[in-house]
């Protein structure tokens, strides 16, 4: 059974950075697309980002594309979500999860497994 644990998260102002990380164990994660989503209060769960089994393919939202950079080090089983330029808007809990198919969508119902999660604030 693969488990995934968030990290990373925390408080930062206004157009600083962070840098998620998403451990994996119980399975191998090369055998896995992964996902980064994220779920503000009172709102619906949305992707952020996707990348393919062997990090050839990357897919992100628009509201984070040239901020964030999804990447993965397989022989670490982690997955890694740098985040720089951040807004308040991208306040939410962060998750990540796995996918078995060698798609790369950020759509939430394709994905088997996911994280606890991490939380995100953006404040000044």
């Amino acid at each position: 059974q693969m488990q995934l644990v968030e990290s990373g998260g925390g408080l930062v102002q206004p157009g600083g950075s962070l840098r998620l990380s998403c451990a994996a164990s119980g399975g191998t994660l090369d055998h896995y697309s992964m996902g980064w989503f994220r779920q503000a209060p009172g709102k619906e769960r949305e992707g952020v980002s996707c990348i393919s089994r062997s990090g050839s393919l990357t897919n992100y939202a628009d509201s984070v594309k040239g901020r964030f950079t999804i990447s993965r080090d397989n022989a670490k089983n982690t997955v890694y979500l740098q985040m720089n330029s951040l807004k308040p808007e991208d306040t939410a809990v962060y998750y990540c999860a796995a996918d078995p198919s060698r798609l790369c969508v950020i759509w939430p119902p394709t994905y088997d497994y996911w994280g606890q999660g991490t939380q995100v604030t953006v404040s000044s």
